[in-house]
């Protein structure tokens, strides 16, 4: 009776076949070739061989060997433990399908770039009416091309329109038709074409006045055009240089001098796990009144079924005791501590490796050359984070100051860590607390006995007593000693009676 498709796990070396013969000088023909992928053989009693299934469509034809099939065997063991071990690739996970096959799981998208940058963009917006009500901070929020161009256009376009009034004031008034009549007075002297028109529009609103192209008495319509040109110039020098110097002075590029760390690490300080990253300012001018927030970034469901994309948990790195205010001359390893409040509070190692969020971390303050708010963000992806690493000290002292190694700015090294969780961790310390005061109070709880120092000097005599006063003492007693403290009880009791009956 035959045992089709039979999966065998493993291949001991104990594996005997038998093979029986046909006939004289004829040998059985052994199957053995086995695919890498598939570990599925049919085993027959009756033929007394192994015949191996390919899941190929087209299986290749047996192969004659004269070796063994345990010889075999050993050969492909062999060759898988030679075989190197894949190297896990940060950020990418390599799954095994159904069927064996190798799929890649695709890495998290970040909710803010490293750099700060938030990777959100706002689509199917109907009301962009709104962006033109608040003009300034559009001009401002604009990239420097856009910005560049605006600015350029913004003076072109009022010099050619004005530049087109002037010429259109000397067309219709006729100054171009008396050119060479000197008893004609224009409205604007030596304006014979479009670009004399063009180059006064721009002396007047630029206030130059080189004093060849002047204005004259004898036209109204242009008095009245020379003051409008002249008020609307400098209410277009007002606006765009102001978006400019906005642009320029922008705190976002102070910014860029204040770096976090690469990673994020969790480790023990004082006998708790924390979270910890690092900050640090490049230049000598300080922040005042920075402020470090975080936030934890993940998707979850509620308890009524409601799915709630990348949900937005507060991570408490000081508020309650102040350290969330920094004082940010020398770079400061901010600390998380992992407690009954934390998000993290039952995840472990292990856990960590399969959890799929980002941590945003966001440092505050005014820059103290402007006086204007800063804000620099950064992230961390559960892949950064290091579970079992400390930050690398960066700090020396120098002849008359401090010196800080911005090189190890980013180092970590690894430090005995346990791998459970905080509240595993907690419990173990409940339970070893417990312990300690459980064994105390019972040796506490034990009956004291009393005993006389004779007790303890039976030579002596009661003489030797200082004043008669018990000793108490906690364990076990021999039987001399109990009852010698009985019945020095009980004689002290008989002469007090005695005394009071006298």
């Amino acid at each position: 009776m035959a045992l089709e498709n039979s999966v065998l796990p493993t291949r001991p070396d104990s594996l005997s076949l038998p093979v029986d013969e046909k006939g004289e000088g004829e040998k059985v023909e052994v199957a053995t070739e086995v695919t890498a992928s598939t570990g599925v053989f049919n085993l027959s009693e009756e033929l007394g061989h192994v015949v191996t299934t390919e899941t190929a469509p087209s299986p290749p034809p047996p192969v004659k060997e004269k070796r063994s099939f345990q010889n075999k065997l050993a050969e492909r063991e062999a060759q898988a433990n030679n075989q190197q071990p894949r190297k896990k690739t940060q950020g990418t996970e390599k799954e095994r399908g159904r069927f064996g096959w190798v799929r890649t799981r695709r890495k998290r998208q970040r909710y803010v770039e490293k750099n700060g940058r938030c990777n959100v963009q706002h689509g199917n917006m109907r009301e962009t009416y709104r962006y033109l009500t608040d003009i300034f901070t559009t001009l401002v929020d604009l990239n420097w091309r856009c910005s560049l161009f605006v600015f350029v256009m913004a003076y072109a376009v009022t010099w050619l329109f004005f530049g087109a009034i002037w010429y259109l004031i000397a067309y219709c008034r006729g100054d171009l038709d008396h050119l060479e009549d000197e008893t004609w007075t224009p409205c604007v002297n030596n304006v014979n074409s479009f670009i004399s028109a063009f180059l006064f529009s721009i002396e007047t609103e630029t206030t130059i006045g080189y004093g060849h192209r002047v204005i004259t008495d004898q036209c109204p319509v242009g008095t009245m055009l020379l003051l409008l040109q002249a008020i609307l110039g400098s209410m277009v020098n007002a606006f765009m240089v102001g978006c400019m110097f906005v642009k320029i002075s922008q705190p976002n590029k102070r910014a860029e001098t204040l770096v976090f760390s690469k990673h994020a690490v969790i480790s023990l300080r004082d006998d708790k796990l924390c979270l910890m990253f690092r900050v640090g300012d490049l230049r000598s001018s300080h922040i005042v009144g920075a402020n470090m927030r975080a936030k934890l970034i993940k998707s979850k469901q509620t308890q009524e079924g409601e799915f709630i994309p990348l949900d937005q948990t507060d991570i408490s790195v000081g508020f309650e005791t102040g350290d969330d205010r920094l004082f940010l001359v020398s770079p400061l390893v901010i600390s998380h501590e992992i407690d009954t409040h934390s998000p993290f509070w039952d995840m472990s190692q292990g856990q960590l490796e399969k959890e799929d969020f980002e941590i945003v971390v966001i440092l505050e303050g005014m820059v103290e050359a402007t006086g204007m708010t800063c804000q620099a963000r950064s992230s961390y992806l559960a892949e950064e984070v290091m579970w079992g690493h400390r930050f690398s000290p960066m700090m020396s002292l120098a002849e008359g100051f401090f010196d800080i190694d911005y090189g190890a700015f980013h180092h970590t090294f690894e430090v005995d860590t346990p791998s459970c969780s905080a509240r595993e961790l907690s419990l173990a310390a409940a339970r070893l607390d417990a312990h300690l005061y459980w064994s105390i109070s019972s040796r506490l709880d034990e009956e004291p006995t009393l005993t006389n120092q004779a007790a303890k000097q039976p030579d002596s005599g009661s003489a030797n007593s200082k004043g008669g006063e018990p000793t108490f003492i906690v364990g076990e007693m021999t039987d001399i000693q109990e009852q010698t403290g009985l019945g020095e009880l009980n004689g002290s009791v008989a002469t007090d009676q005695s005394e009071s009956e006298a």
